[in-house]
Order: C-alpha cells, then structure tokens, then sequence
C-alpha cells in the first residue's frame, strides 16, 4: 500500500494541472448552467415550449440530453449532463492510457517494475487516481447543483452519474492499453468506443417515445447500450432512479477485470492485437518528410472521416423521423406548423450538425500537429532533422497534411449530407408534387450544407495553425493546450448563449462565426477575421520555428 502511495503521490505531481482544467471547466459548466437557466428559460411556460419543440425535432436530442420534466433542475440537467459525462469521459480515457500504455511507452514501467515494487503496482496506482479524480468530480458537480439551489438527492445523483460514466471510461482505457501497441492507438480505440456510444444514446433517444404533454422522453432500447444512455435514464429531480448507476458500475468492474487478465498474459511492451509488420524497403512514395506523415495520420484521418461522414448523413436525413413522431402525436404536429411559420428549422439543424462536422475537423487537424510533438519527444524527430530536412519544411508536412484532413473530414461530411438527402427525397415518390417538393427540400438542405462546410474549413484550420504556432513557442504545451483551445472553442459556440456568456464573448469561437447559409444569401460573418488568423498564425509559426530548438519530453 505505501508502494501505491508514493507512486500516486508523483502522479499526481505531475498531473495536477491537467486534472484542475478537465475538473474546472465541467464543474463550471454545472455551476453556470443554473444562472443560464434562470435567465433565459425563468418560467416554466418557458421551459415547456422548448421542450415541446424539442419533441417536434428529436435530433436536437443528439446533443442534449433526456427530457424529464419542466422542473428548472431536471431542465438544467437535460441540456448540460451528456457533456459533464463526456467531459468525465475524456479525462478518465486519457489518464487510463496516459499511465498504462504511456508510461510503458516511454519506459517508465519497466524502471518501476525492476524494483520492490513489481509489476501490478503501477496498474493499482492507476486505478486509485482516476477512481479519486472522478470521485472529486462526481462530489465537486452536486456541490456546484446545490450551490445553485437543486434539491439534494437529485444533486448528488447528478453527480454520480457523471463520476459513474468517467470510471466505465477509465475501465475502457485501461483495456485498449492492454489491446493496442501504442498509446495512439490506445487513445484512438478508446476515443471511438465513446463517440459512437455518445452518439448512440443521442439517436436512442431522438427515437424515443414522448409524453403526451410533450415534457419528457422515453428512450429507445437503443440508448441502453450505451453508458450515456444509462447515466441519462437516472432522471435526476424527476423519478431519481439510482439502479441504472449500478449498471455502470458494473462495466467498470468487467472492463478492469478484462484490463488486468490480459496484462496478466502479456509481455512488457507487447499488446494482445499484433502490430502490423512493415515491409522491408520503403515504397518511393514514402521518400519525403511529408508522405511519412501522411502515411503515419492515414489510419485517424480515415477516423474522423468515417465521423464526418455519418454526422453529414444525420444532418439531412432525420427530418423524416420528425415527421413520423409529427404523424402520431397530434400535439407534435401543432408545435411543427408554429416552428415552419417561425423560420427554416431543418436548415438550422444543418448548421448545428456542421458545427459538428467542423469539431471533427478540428480535431483531425490538432491530432495530425499533435503527432510532431510525440515525434519530438520519442526521438525519432531528431533523426529526421539530422538529414537535410530542414525543420520549417518538417513542421509544414505536418500543417500540410492536418489541412489535408480537414477538407477529407468536412468533404465527408458533406457527402454524407449529400447520401441523406437523397434519402430524404426518394422518401417521398409516392406523389409527383410531394416528391417534388421533397427533392427541393432536400436539395436545399445540400446546399446549406455545403455553405457550412466551406465555414468550418475555414475554422477548423484556425485550430490548426493555432496547434503549430504553441508547438513553436511552447512545445510541452502542445498537446494539453491544443486540445483545450478545442473545447473552450466549442463550450463558447454551444454553450454560450445558454450560460449568458455575452456575443462578443461567444464570437471568439471560430465555430460561432464560422460563414452559413442565411434563407437564400451567404452570411460571411466572421470570414475574415478567421483567415487573418490563420494567415498571422501561420506566418508566425514558421518564424518561430526557424529560431528554436528541439524540446525534450517533459
């Protein structure tokens, strides 16, 4: 035990900052919700109505989380939970394989096994500090519910729930560790399972039954197989159901389980899934700095494309679920005639599901400039750089093929809202003139998608050069920083008005002010301001990157 102890006090030496920033910022994302709340949705008449147009279109329910009644409380926790679980997520994910596979990685386990204390120490030491760091977070988010006047039970809940999702995500990163032979590969595995289990408990719930008063949702089986699903169907200040927590208990404790039987069977440095061998001489195509980095992101980009692509899909094709849902419940189709007379609400849904598409894109582009960090740090930078390469030229592979992933990303995408929208026209050939006008629809919706592509380009690539230009300035910081600017990005862009965070404030998302489609014209919005950005950020990193030297891990 004292073992455990003195490696989990240098853990935590050398992770405090990361924890205090993932913790913070969900915490305080719980916290403002309530005065957002109070402030924009103060009635319940208030709350009625957007719950009642949520039920009229389903797919908002992708990015918010289960209705459960108009209570100010459970309203908070409708549209904030899903992203304090996923938040809770992504930090139990990273520090999983941060300190499995990671620490194997760069050596570390085998000093620490070489001494008393063996093999299963560092793995122990894992599990007590992501186990406390979510149960930090867990006890810090029903303080921030109850600190804005929540009822206790349905505070603590809240806060169980989310700690609950985090250590099923630990047990998850602690296993792809053991599967994967790389902690980018880890991390990659691990990343996926949650998106697609995000996204899963999202369309469950989309395709759920709504109440007749039209104030709650029941969830498809769907959304039970996804610990989202689970942690959201505790309808904290509503029925306060705690047995779906035990649910995720027990995927931590078979997951762990898992974890801990396949490092049993292993070799230090091995993994259960073979790494591919290489082939014994390099392809001509490889013979440039710029195609090994290609070659080395092809396998993530393909990824994120594959994100794009169904995330372009949903964007045009789930307007015919609103329809059938429209169809049954005779108070829903009310709700849509208002919304039709109030603006273009499906092509509103497209921007969002873009803004979708442009977070993908960015994180393509922050992974793909991520990648020379890690180089940097391995060593194997070092021997690139001792050839004629010269380092401007080596950083630009990088930038160059993040861009390269980028446009492949939001192309996807658009295609994917291209295939839905075909989709959602041949839906309706049954008559000449509804077909008709559904091809309209759904050629207009194509159009605004590809005006919203164009725009997240554009603001994902400030990601991008804003990743090369702290690559440049602060090496160490390149990965922790790069992926905060990500989601600082999109807390502003999708949270911002909800919190009462002013416009000015929320325009500094890129994501925010990235060009649309506005009725029939193009609103360019804040274009140009993104590509001085970009321009000044580029031109900046390669002036930087001239004058440094190479940084060792740290």
């Amino acid at each position: 035990m004292n073992r455990v102890r003195v490696i989990l006090g240098q853990r935590l030496r050398r992770d405090w900052l990361q924890l205090t920033l993932w913790i913070g910022s969900t915490v305080l994302l719980a916290f403002a919700g309530f005065a957002g709340v109070a402030e924009a949705y103060g009635t319940e008449q208030d709350r009625s109505g957007i719950l009642a147009a949520v039920m009229a279109n389903p797919v908002i329910l992708l990015f918010r989380g289960l209705p459960s009644g108009t209570d100010s409380s459970a309203f908070v926790v409708f549209l904030l939970f899903p992203w304090l679980a996923i938040m809770a997520a992504f930090m139990s994910a990273f520090l999983a394989v941060r300190h499995t596979r990671g620490d194997e990685e760069a050596g570390r386990v085998e000093l620490v096994d070489a001494t008393p204390a063996g093999r299963w120490t560092p793995t122990a030491a894992t599990l007590v500090h992501g186990t406390l760091a979510n149960v930090v977070l867990g006890v810090l988010v029903a303080a921030a519910f109850l600190a804005g006047g929540a009822a206790a039970q349905g505070s603590w809940l809240v806060g169980t729930a989310t700690a609950v999702v985090g250590l099923v995500f630990l047990g998850l990163g602690m296993l792809s560790a053991q599967l994967m032979r790389t902690s980018r590969g880890a991390n990659s595995l691990t990343v996926w399972v949650l998106v697609a289990t995000f996204v899963v408990s999202g369309i469950g719930n989309a395709l759920g039954t709504p109440s007749d008063d039209l104030t709650r949702m029941e969830s498809s089986w769907l959304t039970w197989t996804s610990a989202f699903g689970w942690a959201e169907n505790t309808r904290a200040f509503d029925e306060n159901l705690w047995w779906p927590v035990l649910l995720c208990v027990a995927a931590f404790v078979v997951l762990t389980a898992a974890a801990l039987a396949l490092q049993s069977v292993r070799d230090l440095g091995e993994s259960i899934v073979a790494e591919r061998l290489g082939r014994a001489s390099a392809r001509a195509g490889l013979a440039s700095t710029t195609a090994l980095v290609l070659r080395l992101s092809a396998p993530s980009t393909i990824g994120w494309m594959v994100g794009g692509l169904l995330t372009g899909a949903l964007s045009t094709s789930l307007g015919g679920v609103v329809d059938q849902i429209g169809g049954e419940n005779p108070a829903i189709a009310e709700v849509l005639t208002s919304l039709a007379a109030e603006g273009d609400l499906e092509q509103a849904v497209v921007v969002v599901f873009f803004t979708m598409a442009g977070l993908l894109a960015a994180c393509a582009a922050v992974q793909t400039v991520a990648r020379a960090r890690q180089e940097e740090a391995h060593g194997t930078a070092e021997q690139v750089l001792a050839t004629p390469v010269h380092r401007v030229r080596w950083l630009l592979g990088f930038v160059g093929v993040g861009f390269v992933a980028i446009v492949l990303t939001c192309s996807a995408a658009l295609g994917g809202a291209a295939l839905g929208g075909a989709a959602l026209g041949g839906a309706a050939l049954g008559g000449a003139a509804l077909g008709a006008a559904a091809g309209d629809n759904a050629a207009k919706l194509v159009e605004a998608a590809a005006v919203a592509t164009a725009g997240q380009v554009v603001a994902a690539t400030v990601f991008l050069v804003l990743t090369a230009l702290v690559f440049t300035v602060a090496p160490r910081l390149t990965i922790p920083l790069g992926w905060a600017l990500v989601v600082a990005a999109i807390m502003l862009g999708l949270f911002g008005p909800l919190l009462g965070v002013s416009e000015s404030l929320t325009d500094l998302s890129p994501f925010a002010v990235a060009p649309e489609l506005d009725g029939d014209t193009v609103d360019v919005r804040g274009l140009w301001w993104l590509v001085l950005t970009i321009c000044v950020g580029g031109a900046a990193s390669v002036v930087f990157m001239r004058r440094r030297e190479l940084a060792a891990a740290g």
